[in-house]
């Protein structure tokens, strides 16, 4: 089972129903006990860093997402989700994130491209990782974000994406992944990744 947690940040059930359509068994929960004995936890979101964070402070989960990750779990971050594994951002005034992954959250700032990036996208791939598995460098997912992560060092960079600058649409190191995009809205792209995710071997 695949604890989907709600923090009030939204998108909960597409995400479900996601998963669900591409054969794993998932429930939308912030319950510290369900999260705690899922197989694996997947993070969506959209809107803000700072009320993404306090949502999750509200409900005391920020503990428990760590919890679940030192246990081998796979956590799958997706949009906001994705940005919360990182150190910081300075969305709304600084921010300390869940701080799994190394780096920054920080706006899209290139003179002449629309803020946010609504639509589809080239993914452009970095190295192998089971969450890929069956993508090629090229193909289109769909994303709608003004800040991206800045990456502290390569190591857990994936896939990256140009729109001005070069970012992280895909990180993962060890059992915790992240999508800047919204693969529940990406088609056939968006299936391939959440069925790998549904089908990773427990870390």
């Amino acid at each position: 089972m695949i604890a989907v947690i709600d923090y009030g940040a939204g998108n909960l059930h597409s995400v479900q129903k996601a998963v669900e359509h591409v054969g794993g068994n998932s429930v939308v929960t912030n319950d510290a006990r369900v999260i705690l004995r899922a197989e694996k936890v997947i993070l969506p979101g959209v809107g803000a860093f700072k009320d993404g964070m306090q949502g999750l402070r509200e409900r005391e989960l920020i503990e428990v997402i760590k919890e679940a990750v030192e246990s081998g779990k796979h956590l799958l971050g997706i949009c906001l989700g994705m940005q919360l594994l990182f150190d910081e951002s300075d969305e709304q005034g600084w921010t300390r994130g869940l701080g799994l992954l190394p780096g920054k959250v920080i706006p899209f700032q290139k003179p002449g491209i629309k803020i946010p990036q609504i639509g589809w996208n080239q993914l452009t791939l970095e190295k192998s990782s089971p969450i890929l598995t069956g993508i090629e460098t090229g193909e289109y997912a769909y994303f709608n974000h003004s800040y991206y992560c800045d990456l502290e060092g390569r190591d857990p960079l994936i896939a990256s994406t140009d729109y001005g600058v070069t970012f992280a649409s895909v990180v993962g190191h060890e059992n915790v992944f992240g999508v800047q995009f919204h693969p529940e809205k990406s088609q056939r792209v968006g299936q391939i990744i959440l069925k790998n995710f549904v089908e990773l071997a427990y870390a």
